[in-house]
């Protein structure tokens, strides 16, 4: 039986006794598709005088229940608990009002949006009706569209600037470069290139910087899909420029690798880590030269419970003598794993040469490598050298470079460019986390703006999941299944007189508030 005035639900057990609901909403799930409604348990109806027992814990509730000039609704509020307090901590809020004075509830709608559901945008709306979230405003398509195509290219920087300050002049940067695939054929950053998920699709790059010690994300860049990693540093270092951020320290991996940009980041004067091809002319010629003193007794170290075998050597690098370090490890488990990597080099190389992509980097291998001629009958026929091949394969396989402007201790060093892994798995959150595998966007504007959205929402996520880790190590909750966990945790919102009513948390939902430390009234 329902009261139609009060919406009040009626139910009669088998054992006589009368339950009392109150139904605070119907609606219909766009994503479900089916009729979803909304309910709270009351108490019971006394068998005598037919009135309300409250249940215990409704407390001043229950006359809100009954009283037919109040109205009520209900919010899903656990995860906005949650995201505000993670919010407060690392103050992304803070920055985003500064850069975006009006439109700032929204930009952080859609990213709490992302983090919960992994939904396409169009979608936000019904989510928001339902959640606790900073904009009350209809994110309907439209306003989404136009949202996106607001956020400037200066709101963006002013952003890296704020955000970036104070994480910058404390951590060690990581960057890197991966692919978004995508179908679009009206923006301009669409091309094809090396894609690094497999897929035979145009794709955009995107250049990531990453704080190792502190796990945020610090700046994005989008850059043209065609281009290589090697070729984005001096972008990157174009864009710092121009932002007012501390000394900095990058942390690369070998891909980064060229003469070039050495001499653009001792130039420069930032601090940099990078991994260095070991099979390069001047690397091998100091490796035959301090090949004892690399595996060797004096190289020997016993570091984290591995043996590390170590070396360096100081150098002066360009017209301006910078003092760099060239740190030199060998591993003999990694001479199997680098004769795979060696031969797939090769492999890439090779198809440079066959397809007519010959890069500047590449010539000493190219010339080392293979040799090559044309005919009228045959075209391009490309040879391995043989023997040079062998050779590399023989002498320097095992063997690992890294060259860092700052870091004198090559224990340090490893360490320090072993973190940098930490990056990856921001690229991964990005794809697989935050529906950002595939760029639904068509316009450059829009993509720009969509982009930026899931860059504040990377940076809720990764603070969350260095929550988890740091507080929760035993439990097996990923960011997803503990956002899940808290959907049960509803508010009730009365009109007039009456406070808010929180549900009762579960034992699993104290204890993620009392990780994350957040305080609530009831």
């Amino acid at each position: 039986m329902i009261d139609t005035d009060k919406k009040l639900i009626y139910q009669e057990r088998q054992n006589g006794i009368i339950y009392v609901y109150e139904m605070l909403d119907h609606y219909w799930d766009k994503e479900k598709k089916q009729a979803r409604t909304k309910q709270v348990y009351l108490g019971r109806l006394d068998p005598k005088t037919n009135e309300l027992i409250p249940k215990k814990s409704l407390g001043d509730q229950a006359g809100a229940a009954l009283d037919q000039a109040v109205t009520a609704h209900t919010t899903v509020s656990g995860p906005a608990m949650l995201f505000g307090e993670v919010d407060r901590k690392i103050g992304l809020s803070k920055q985003l009002k500064k850069v975006a004075p009006c439109s700032w509830p929204e930009i952080l709608s859609l990213a709490w949006y992302l983090l919960a559901s992994k939904g396409a945008l169009c979608h936000a709306a019904s989510w928001c009706e339902n959640h606790e979230a900073p904009s009350d405003r209809n994110l309907s398509s439209q306003r989404i569209s136009e949202l996106l195509e607001s956020i400037t290219e200066d709101d963006r920087q002013t952003f890296f600037d704020l955000w970036g300050k104070s994480i910058a002049s404390r951590d060690y940067l990581c960057y890197d470069i991966s692919s978004i695939s995508s179908y679009s054929e009206q923006n301009e950053y669409v091309r094809y290139g090396y894609n690094r998920d497999g897929e035979r699709l145009p794709q955009i790059n995107l250049g990531l910087i990453y704080g190792q010690q502190s796990k945020l994300p610090v700046l994005y860049r989008p850059l043209p899909g065609s281009i290589n990693d090697v070729s984005t540093l001096e972008s990157l270092l174009d864009q710092l420029a121009k932002l007012n951020y501390p000394t900095l320290h990058f942390v690369m991996d070998r891909g980064f690798y060229s003469k070039k940009n050495i001499d653009d980041l001792t130039e420069s004067r930032y601090n940099f880590t990078l991994g260095v091809p070991a099979h390069l002319k001047w690397v091998r010629e100091i490796i035959d030269a301090d090949r004892d003193l690399i595996d060797g007794t004096a190289g020997y170290h016993e570091h984290q419970g591995q043996v590390v075998y170590a070396h360096t050597r100081r150098l002066s690098w360009g017209e301006c003598r910078r003092r760099l370090y060239l740190h030199l490890y060998f591993d003999p488990e990694q001479m199997a794993r680098d004769r795979i990597q060696f031969d797939q080099d090769l492999a890439i190389y090779r198809n440079e040469l066959l397809e007519g992509r010959r890069l500047a980097e590449h010539e000493e291998y190219y010339e080392r490598f293979f040799s090559w001629k044309t005919t009228p009958k045959r075209g391009l026929k490309i040879e391995f050298k043989h023997e040079a091949v062998r050779a590399a394969r023989k002498q320097y396989v095992g063997f690992s470079a890294i060259l860092t402007s700052k870091l004198k201790d090559p224990l340090t060093t490893l360490d320090i460019y072993r973190q940098k892994d930490v990056i990856e798995k921001c690229f991964d959150d990005l794809k697989n986390e935050l529906d950002c595998k595939r760029l639904r966007v068509h316009l450059s504007s829009r993509m720009q703006g969509r982009l930026f959205v899931q860059f504040i929402a990377l940076i809720l996520l990764s603070a969350i999941r260095q929550t988890i880790k740091s507080k929760m190590p035993k439990s097996n909750y990923s960011v997803r299944s503990l956002l899940w966990e808290l959907e049960s945790l509803t508010t009730i919102h009365y009109s007039g007189r009456y406070k808010n009513k929180m549900s009762l948390m579960t034992k699993a939902q104290r204890e993620i508030f009392d990780a994350f430390d957040i305080v609530t009234s009831t």
